[in-house]
């Protein structure tokens, strides 16, 4: 059976993140073979550490050095550093049999199995992703209206991307991102998450948020949407991924969040894979 491709992108300080979000991916799911990617500017220097705990797991690790001068004639700043662009053109540096791949941020925690959402079927889509209305905190037809795409379903987050390889070759090129990023650059707050909104919406397939991309920071506003269904209980059951968006995170030692003690667990079990 073919494995369950996944994608990160981090650099040395975010590899204990990354060990946590990977172990519980692993822990989780229904199907234990895996190919582990991970874009990167240049070789992590923890990248042996990597192998070894990707090893431990029975993964296949494959770090996917993107190099100094990939993106040296693209527009960057402090606000665009040049990591935006390694998402969104991963397809260009991934190997070509890949067909499809999982990008999943190495700020959240998997509670649950992931293979029905990497089995879904994508058809003409070029991605899968979820919507959150909370990362921009402007009204959906804001984020339209800003961004001039209509057809697009929500404003998708880009912490989990369901990636259609295949057809991400085809239709995702790079002079149609950084001409965007030139023409745009006034208008987007989050640059990646913004520029897949504008140019790929409507290309993308909406999944559920409280299942795929359950946003940690508004549990409160879950609970309400779900007139109290939600709780804790329920997440812990059906959610798949936690995403722990935003500043605060649950590996800092003031964390205070609702799902602070779940995430140290995950953290201390990973800590027992000895490298």
């Amino acid at each position: 059976m073919e494995p369950l491709n996944l994608l990160y992108s981090i650099d040395d300080s975010y590899v204990d993140q990354f060990k946590v979000t990977l172990f519980s991916v692993w822990q989780n799911a229904t199907a234990k073979n895996m190919a582990v990617y991970v874009l990167q500017k240049k070789l992590l220097r923890r990248n042996d550490e990597i192998t070894e705990f990707c090893g431990q797991l029975g993964l296949a690790y494959f770090p996917v050095v993107i190099g100094e001068e990939a993106f040296k004639d693209a527009p960057t700043t402090n606000r665009y550093p040049e990591t935006i662009y390694y998402r969104l053109l991963a397809h260009e540096y991934l190997p070509e049999h890949l067909d499809r791949i999982l990008y999943i941020d190495a700020d959240i925690l998997c509670l649950n199995d992931i293979v029905p959402l990497y089995r879904l079927d994508l058809s003409d889509k070029l991605f899968a992703a979820a919507s959150h209305t909370s990362d921009t905190n402007i009204p959906e037809l804001v984020n339209k209206l800003r961004l001039r795409n209509f057809e697009s379903e929500g404003y998708f987050n880009s912490g989990v991307l369901l990636m259609n390889l295949e057809l991400g070759r085809q239709e995702v090129r790079r002079q149609d991102i950084l001409s965007y990023i030139e023409k745009n650059s006034l208008l987007l707050f989050l640059p990646d998450q913004d520029i897949l909104n504008a140019l790929y919406g409507h290309k993308t397939l909406l999944i559920p948020d409280q299942i795929y991309n359950y946003d940690a920071r508004y549990n409160i506003l879950y609970f309400t949407r779900s007139s109290g269904k939600w709780d804790l209980d329920w997440v812990i059951e059906h959610t798949v991924f936690l995403h722990f968006c935003g500043r605060d995170k649950p590996w800092k030692k003031d964390y205070r969040g609702r799902y602070s003690a779940l995430y140290k667990h995950y953290q201390h079990l990973t800590g027992r894979i000895k490298t």
